[in-house]
């Protein structure tokens, strides 16, 4: 794993511009949810939302890629198969 080091201005707060560097790389597909949830030091739900409240889509599928997967789902109403609370 490489080694990044930057001197930032007072005012920027080290976490914040670790937080803000993974979702970039997440945004440009550079490292999965996981790892960049790893290098922020947060869960991975806890990132979620991070990336939610920045208005980072988590999931980014293409049309094609969503037709695809759409497909896949059982056939039926729209939310059958998905949890209780999503029906």
């Amino acid at each position: 794993m490489n080694t990044l080091t930057i001197d930032l201005p007072y005012d920027v707060d080290p976490d914040d511009a670790r937080l803000l560097l993974t979702m970039k790389l997440f945004e440009e597909g550079r490292v999965s949810l996981g790892k960049a949830a790893e290098l922020a030091g947060y869960t991975r739900r806890t990132y979620m939302e991070l990336l939610a409240r920045r208005g980072v889509a988590v999931f980014n599928y293409s049309p094609e890629s969503l037709d695809e997967e759409m497909a896949l789902a059982p056939e039926g109403s729209p939310t059958e198969g998905a949890p209780p609370e999503m029906a």
